[in-house]
């Protein structure tokens, strides 16, 4: 069977919840990685930690959102996504600007896993009502 005879892959339908979810992280990612540089610059970290563990920890945290915002269509997922927001709520402990950050972003991925969820259910309800003989 040559490459032109097979049928094209089909792609998987993503939901509301998954899309918004996944931009929402993979955008925090770069955001949460400049947050590492300036916990790095401020020496924002105690006495005996050295100041470059700030970039190691937005690097760790920025990959880590990068990677959640893949898992999204899964239910823990989301929970590793409200983790990460969390942790970066914490970080705000060193630099108060952070919390700032964390509020909006937080904000988002509430929207987006709440209302994502409920345009989902809702696109889910108005696809089985299509289904349905109407009796005509």
């Amino acid at each position: 069977m040559s490459r032109r005879e097979r049928a094209p892959r089909v792609r998987r339908v993503r939901g509301a919840q998954e899309s918004l979810g996944s931009i929402v992280l993979a955008s925090e990612s770069l955001i949460v990685f400049l947050c590492g540089l300036v916990v790095f610059g401020l020496k924002a970290l105690p006495a005996p930690i050295e100041p470059w563990w700030g970039i190691v920890g937005g690097v760790v945290l920025a990959v880590a959102m990068l990677l959640a915002s893949g898992v999204v269509r899964y239910r823990w997922g989301i929970v590793l996504g409200w983790v990460l927001q969390v942790v970066l709520a914490l970080a705000g402990f060193l630099v108060p600007t952070i919390t700032l950050v964390a509020l909006v972003f937080g904000g988002m991925w509430a929207y987006a896993t709440i209302k994502g969820a409920s345009l989902d259910a809702r696109n889910a309800r108005l696809a089985s009502q299509a289904d349905i003989p109407n009796g005509d």
